[in-house]
């Protein structure tokens, strides 16, 4: 039970003091879950952010979800996606009772635009760790810079670029181990 405990209040203290939505949560739960408790690597985070990405829901509950099953099965699961998004809720209707009485007020759109300025700087950050962590050689370049352009570019639904990555990823990749050029 006490590592219940220690799993829901884990993800509800990452849940309340992480704003600005998944991508800009990452880096909290990559520090929390890998540099202070230690329940998975880093290269693990970056798998769960990843199938996470490509799972209907919100990236950070994902891939709390993931961490939580992988510590206690199941219940971790949901032990761990409760105990994120417990503060998020309660936020939520905290702001929703009051948020109708002060929306129109020029420091509410104020702080607003400011917050708004600040989670991009987020995100950014946490896509500069997963671009170093997923982009390690010359093949995984190409398709970073292919499902890049493709998206700037032409704007196709997500999943199709994840298909195709994880195809191209399975036949180009184990050509060139078999070849004796990626470790």
């Amino acid at each position: 039970m006490k590592e219940y405990k220690e799993l829901f209040l884990t993800f509800f203290k990452m849940g309340a003091f992480t704003f600005g939505g998944g991508y800009a949560m990452l880096p909290m739960i990559e520090r929390e879950v890998v540099q202070n408790k230690g329940w998975a690597t880093s290269e693990e985070v970056m798998d769960y952010f990843a199938v996470g990405q490509c799972t209907p829901g919100v990236i950070a509950v994902n891939t709390s979800t993931f961490i939580g099953y992988k510590l206690k099965g199941i219940r971790g699961g949901i032990t761990a996606t409760l105990g994120f998004t417990a503060p998020s809720l309660i936020i939520i209707m905290l702001i929703a009772a009051f948020m109708t009485n002060f929306s129109d007020l020029k420091a509410v759109q104020s702080a607003f635009w400011g917050i708004r300025v600040c989670v991009c700087v987020l995100m950014i950050n946490s896509i500069k760790k997963m671009v170093k962590g997923g982009v390690v050689d010359w093949l995984t370049g190409m398709i970073f810079a292919a499902t890049f352009f493709g998206m700037v570019f032409f704007m196709s639904n997500p999943v199709i670029y994840v298909i195709i990555g994880a195809v191209l990823g399975l036949l180009l990749c184990g050509k060139v181990r078999r070849g004796g050029d990626r470790k």
